[in-house]
């Protein structure tokens, strides 16, 4: 997570761009639902050039609206934090806790806050919805928003991507995510129909490559940078963003003949879909080409 200092973001924005946007979105912020009744359009535009890094979790809250969900359930979240939970969940989400961004300060030491945070988080989901308990995919998720914001607020949030955004996608049978699956390749067909006949021809189902990317909303696959930008757009635009992603990765690894001269077999084919060029997930081309 080399990327995600600070002064690597305000190389590409100058700071009195920034400082515009800034006092933009704080408009935006304070008069929302004025906002979004009228200029949702202009919302979208905005969230697609980037929103502020000061005012990023404050953003994905509204337009998530997982703060409007908090204000409906005040107390509820530390009424599930002060519960045992299910042992069989408690032990998952402990073994995982020291895998989501160890490079980061804020997950680095076992015990720290922020895996203390994260434990709690994703428990007080299992208690919250015990006929879906704990995915592993929503680790990264959860890891991704608490360094945006408090626990609590984190937590529903997380309950909004479970809920809203990406329903089905957690729950034990993947159903969601292999239909999915289907409908990112049937997009690909028309995206780039090279990619499209090889993936077919190699007999590769979507779900070998794509599970990561959607469930985890790319925060494992994309650099950090990368990944904020594109979760900007996937909170105002929804799980379109995610598709639009996926195919933009796979036009760009697998949509030529020239690039196809390294991945004849089925295993060469994974492997560069599991190691992306560094050019196609950078910030700019990526967005761009979202």
């Amino acid at each position: 997570l080399a990327s995600s200092s600070p002064s690597h973001r305000l190389e590409e924005v100058p700071l009195e761009v920034l400082r515009q946007r800034e006092s933009k979105w704080l408009d935006m912020l304070n008069n929302w639902d004025k906002w979004m009744a009228k200029k949702h359009k202009k919302i979208r535009l905005r969230c697609q050039k980037g929103i502020p890094p000061s005012l990023r979790g404050r953003a994905w809250q509204y337009l998530s609206g997982s703060k409007v969900k908090l204000e409906q359930n005040m107390g509820k979240f530390d009424e599930l934090d002060l519960l045992t939970g299910e042992p069989k969940w408690l032990d998952v989400i402990e073994r995982d806790l020291h895998r989501q961004f160890p490079f980061h300060e804020m997950f680095v030491s076992r015990g720290g806050h922020g895996q203390q945070d994260l434990f709690r988080v994703l428990k007080a989901y299992t208690l919250y919805r015990p006929e879906e308990g704990y995915c592993q995919a929503q680790a990264p998720i959860a890891a991704v928003l608490l360094m945006h914001m408090p626990a609590e607020q984190a937590f529903w949030c997380l309950v909004q991507i479970c809920e809203k955004y990406l329903p089905g996608y957690y729950s034990e049978k993947l159903e969601a995510i292999q239909l999915d699956g289907q409908i990112l390749f049937s997009l690909l067909h028309k995206v780039s129909p090279v990619a499209y006949k090889h993936l077919s021809k190699q007999k590769i189902d979507p779900i070998l490559y794509m599970t990561e990317w959607f469930m985890c909303a790319f925060s494992r696959t994309l650099p950090w940078s990368s990944v904020l930008r594109v979760w900007d757009m996937f909170f105002c635009e929804g799980v379109k963003i995610i598709f639009r992603v996926g195919l933009v990765l796979l036009k760009h690894t697998l949509g030529s003949s020239d690039k196809l001269k390294s991945c004849q077999g089925q295993y060469e084919t994974m492997e560069r879909l599991r190691a992306l060029s560094p050019k196609i997930m950078q910030e700019a081309f990526l967005v761009q080409e979202v």
